[in-house]
């Protein structure tokens, strides 16, 4: 009997294994950019997370693909065309408009010409859209050289409600690439993601 469950145990323990490794090896987190180090240990000394590919962008058809984590962003950080019956004039959105403005946007808006339709795009997560970020930079905190326009240096909305009071969304400030959370009938940018076909 004890050889029984000893043999179940070491099968069970090498089952779980595989397994696990198999999700740690999908995991593509951005290194954050910082390349000075402060303190011994910091960012800039370990440096975690992978490093960026050459190219990290490649843009067509309206649209920025990041090879680092295979996201297809819109390319023009600021559109202002009426998408889905939401008028974004000024460039800010509601929360709930920004989450309808991003699920409406198709081919033929924004200088998309990648015959993507409705229900593809979305408005991103607070992580899918930290992913975009370099701690290295400054005045947009995103990567240099990158092949976006219109980038605002103003805070873009994310898809991700903060837990603790459900009428607040979380957003990003891209002119340092800070976290915080506001109202979801306050106005922010919105910048539209989808995921590679």
């Amino acid at each position: 009997m004890l050889k029984k469950i000893i043999i179940f145990l070491t099968t069970a323990a090498f089952l779980q294994f595989p397994i696990l490794n198999l999700y740690a090896a999908e995991i593509n987190l951005p290194r954050s950019g910082q390349t000075t180090s402060y303190a011994s240990g910091d960012d800039g000394t370990v440096m975690a997370g992978q490093p960026a590919p050459s190219p990290r962008f490649t843009a067509a058809d309206g649209t920025v693909t990041d090879n680092l984590t295979g996201l297809v962003w819109l390319q023009n950080a600021n559109c202002k065309d009426t998408v889905g019956g939401v008028v974004k004039g000024s460039g800010f959105l509601t929360w709930t408009n920004a989450l309808s403005w991003s699920n409406s946007l198709a081919s033929g808006k924004c200088g998309l010409t990648d015959d993507s339709v409705a229900n593809q795009w979305r408005l991103p997560t607070r992580k899918e859209l930290q992913t975009i970020l370099d701690h290295s930079q400054y005045n947009p905190a995103v990567p240099a050289n990158h092949p976006f326009s219109n980038v605002q240096t103003s805070s873009y909305w994310s898809s991700t409600t903060y837990a603790y009071s459900t009428t607040f969304a979380w957003f990003v400030i891209l002119i340092d690439g800070s976290v915080d959370y506001a109202s979801k009938t306050d106005t922010r940018y919105v910048w539209p993601v989808r995921d590679s076909e």
